[in-house]
């Protein structure tokens, strides 16, 4: 059996071109019958580690930190949903919608990981914030979105505290920025070629079918 390409997504929660980027690889994906070929693993980023535990409401915060009027605001948020929803994604963005912190939710996806269950918790994640307009830095959501994919979330909410499980975060963390990573999404092909950006389904395709040719070249030597 061919080995399976390995495709890192270094991504955070609340980034919206995360969640269409991803989908976009996927219906690459799926269009090239590649579904049990591909093995993909969430790697942690935060937008903004510095933002308070209780967030700030995403409008100031786009206007304090890129200069978006509330005009444009109202027109980016709009135009994120109209992508979104070409993907088959429901963005349901508010007024009173906040840009959290997202370290805790990076622990949660540790964990999950190691239980197997990491893609199905940031799928959750993911509507959970942008669909289901749920307070992401409120640990009883996060139970819920524990709970919701079948994760024990007593001994997930537990990883929180616990000093080991947010050190291998930061460790996660830096190990990207140290390759070189500064903005999310970045696509890592089996470690040694990257793609940045919600890219079209056919570049993705282009990029998939080139791998996946020089990987079964290669299993062939």
């Amino acid at each position: 059996m061919q080995d399976k390409l390995k495709i890192d997504i270094v991504s955070d929660v609340v980034c919206p071109w995360c969640i269409i980027g991803y989908k976009r690889l996927e219906s690459a994906i799926q269009s090239l019958g590649l579904e049990d070929r591909v093995e993909i693993e969430w790697q942690p980023f935060e937008l903004n580690p510095d933002m308070p535990a209780h967030g700030e409401n995403l409008r100031a915060h786009s206007e304090r930190k890129y200069g978006t009027t509330p005009k444009g605001s109202v027109e980016a948020r709009q135009n994120l949903a109209n992508l979104a929803a070409e993907e088959g994604l429901v963005f349901n963005y508010f007024d009173d919608m906040r840009m959290v912190n997202t370290f805790e939710l990076h622990v949660l996806l540790e964990y999950a990981a190691e239980q197997g269950m990491q893609h199905d918790l940031m799928m959750q994640f993911f509507a959970d914030f942008f669909t289901l307009q749920k307070d992401m830095s409120d640990r009883a959501v996060m139970a819920d979105s524990l709970a919701a994919v079948g994760l024990d979330a007593t001994e997930g909410l537990a990883q929180l505290d616990d000093a080991e499980a947010r050190e291998q975060v930061v460790q996660h963390e830096n190990h990207w920025k140290q390759m070189g990573i500064s903005s999310v999404p970045t696509f890592v092909f089996n470690r040694r070629s990257a793609l940045s950006g919600a890219q079209p389904k056919e570049v993705f395709e282009q990029v998939l079918s080139e791998l996946m040719a020089e990987q079964q070249a290669e299993s062939g030597k």
